[in-house]
């Protein structure tokens, strides 16, 4: 999807019109921009965080020739995906709730036994 599909998409869901819904995919990538310039990263909750990283100096290799090239450090961006994103991708890893044991399985087990000694109660001041 490319941006003037974005935009269209946002206009048909948030009843905009197309260069309304525009304006703001515009106005919220140059407000994410801007974030990253001052060096804050951007956190979209479930969906993910946007931050600047920065690479050091290394040295590389020329694939045509293969000679070592020195690479300059830099500053990168970097997207680290919300959890939400992640299931959404990823249908299958979802790992289903754990449910309870069945009622004779429950009865049939031994109750174990408190091995961890109780920590002395903190004074209050």
């Amino acid at each position: 999807m490319r941006k003037p599909e974005l935009a269209a998409a946002i206009a048909e869901k948030a009843d905009l019109t197309k260069e309304q819904a525009n304006r703001v995919l515009n106005a919220v990538l140059d407000e994410i921009t801007n974030a990253l310039h001052k060096k804050d990263s951007v956190t979209l909750v479930g969906f993910g965080t946007f931050l600047q990283r920065h690479r050091g100096a290394r040295t590389g290799k020329n694939p045509q020739t293969g000679e070592p090239v020195k690479i300059k450090a830099s500053n990168t961006v970097a997207f680290k995906p919300g959890k939400f994103l992640k299931d959404s991708v990823n249908p299958d890893s979802v790992k289903p709730a754990k449910s309870a044991k069945p009622a004779a399985a429950a009865q049939d087990a031994k109750p174990a036994k408190a091995a961890v000694a109780k920590a002395p109660a903190a004074k209050k001041k």
